[in-house]
C-alpha cells in the first residue's frame, strides 16, 4: 500500500489518508507543492511516526522520487513535509545522473509504480560551485565534471566562477534541464512511462535562504 498524509482519515493511522495507491502524476506533484507551502508556513502536519512505521513494514509505495544534492540543508522529507514511505530520496553531489542513480530511479518507477520524478537542485550549491571553480579533489573531480556541460552552455557571464552568485545561479538551471535531458536519453525504462504517461519528470530549485520550492518545467517539453 501507499499512504500519504493528510489531516483527516479512516485508515486507522493517524496522520495517514486513504491507503489507495496515487498514480496520477499531477495529483503527486500537486502534494509536493502542497508539502512544501505548509512547511513555507511552518504548518506541518502532526505525524504518529510509529504508526507509519507500521503500516509500511510489509513494503512501501511511494507517490515521488526526489533527485536531490547531498546538502544537508535541503532534506526532502522536510522541505516537502512528509514522511515515512511517502518518497524515495536519491542524494548525491550536484544531483547527478550515474547508472546507479538511474536504477535507483527505475526501481521506482517500474517496481513500486511511483507517478512522478522531481529533480531538485539549491541554491548556493557547493558542488555547482566548485564546478565553476574547476576544483580538482579525488573522485570529486570526475563528479564535477558532470555538471561541466553546463557551464560551457552559460555564456552570458564575464565572471565565471563561484565568486560571481548569478553565474553560479544559471549554471544550476541549466544543470537542472541537462540533468532531466540526460535521463530521458539513458533510461528507456523511464522515457517510455514518460511517454505512456504513467509518470511525470519534473524539474525544481531550492532556495537555502527561504525554505521555498520553485517548481520549473517538466519532461513534457521533451517529449
Amino acid at each position: 500500500m501507499r499512504y500519504f498524509q493528510a489531516n483527516n482519515n479512516n485508515t486507522g493511522f493517524p496522520g495517514l489518508a486513504s491507503p489507495l495507491p496515487i498514480t496520477d502524476p499531477y495529483q503527486a506533484l500537486e502534494i509536493l507543492k502542497n508539502g512544501n507551502r505548509r512547511f513555507l508556513e511552518n504548518s506541518r502536519l502532526n505525524r504518529d511516526h510509529h504508526s507509519h512505521i507500521h503500516a509500511t513494514k510489509d513494503g512501501q509505495q511511494p507517490f515521488a522520487a526526489i533527485l536531490s544534492c547531498m546538502d544537508s540543508r535541503v532534506a526532502a522529507e522536510l522541505v516537502f513535509d512528509q514522511g515515512i514511505g511517502d518518497i524515495f530520496n536519491i542524494r548525491i553531489a550536484g544531483n547527478i545522473i550515474t547508472p546507479e542513480v538511474l536504477g535507483s530511479l527505475e526501481y521506482a518507477v517500474e517496481v513500486s509504480g511511483t507517478p512522478v520524478i522531481l529533480i531538485l537542485g539549491h541554491t548556493g550549491c557547493g558542488a555547482i560551485g566548485g564546478a565553476c571553480d574547476q576544483v580538482s579533489l579525488g573522485n570529486l573531480t570526475g563528479l564535477l565534471e558532470k555538471i561541466s556541460p553546463a557551464i560551457q552552455t552559460e555564456t552570458s557571464e564575464t565572471e565565471r566562477s563561484s565568486k560571481n552568485p548569478e553565474f553560479v545561479r544559471k549554471v544550476t538551471l541549466i544543470h537542472l534541464k541537462n540533468v532531466l535531458k540526460d535521463m530521458l536519453e539513458h533510461s528507456p525504462v523511464i522515457e517510455n512511462a514518460v511517454k505512456s504517461g504513467k509518470v511525470l519528470v519534473a524539474t525544481a530549485i531550492y532556495d537555502i535562504a527561504t525554505g521555498q520550492v520553485q517548481f520549473l518545467e517538466d519532461s513534457r517539453k521533451f517529449i
